[in-house]
């Protein structure tokens, strides 16, 4: 279930119930952070060797493209990291380069934690002071999710296009 969803029922239930808006927050954005350190060990584990060799064999990808992808993160890691929390998609998947570039536990900790406790508490807090209403929400950031994942599908399928019109003219 999307978090876009999710949250601000936390924060509704949270104006119902004795667990109040701030334990919500806490033991959500500790939620967050037990899911961003799963995938964290998973780039770990992987490493940069795992991942080239499983995404060379990705047909239409370069290894050049890994190396770009690879070289901006090292660039943006600790925005990644905070913003990307407040993205959809990006929000689980940014947690594996991480791992991967073994980015610092205490740092990847702090990035984690400030930015989920942000998008969080947000939609919780939002839940909460709307009460009943808590739904309406849902049309603000479910639009801004769907911007995001058009965007991204949009990306995807101009990349494919242009890999596919390059292969065939090799």
């Amino acid at each position: 279930m999307p978090s876009e969803i999710i949250l601000p029922l936390a924060g509704f239930t949270a104006s119902k119930s004795p667990l109040g808006v701030v334990e919500m927050i806490l033991w959500c954005t500790a939620g967050s952070l037990a899911g961003a350190w799963a995938l964290y060990a998973v780039g770990a584990l992987l490493g940069r060797a795992r991942t080239h060799r499983l995404l060379g064999r990705l047909p239409l990808m370069k290894l050049e493209d890994v190396e770009k992808a690879e070289a901006w993160f090292g660039k943006h890691a600790k925005s990644s990291v905070f913003f990307g929390r407040m993205v959809p998609v990006v929000r689980s998947l940014v947690s594996i380069p991480a791992g991967i570039t073994r980015m610092g536990p205490v740092l990847f900790t702090l990035l984690t934690a400030g930015g989920s406790l942000l998008w969080n508490g947000g939609l919780i807090m939002a839940g909460y002071l709307l009460g009943e209403k808590w739904q309406s929400v849902r049309p603000y950031v479910g639009g801004f999710s769907n911007l995001v994942l058009v965007a991204m599908g949009v990306a995807v399928a101009i990349w494919v296009i242009r890999r596919v019109r390059a292969k065939r003219s090799t």
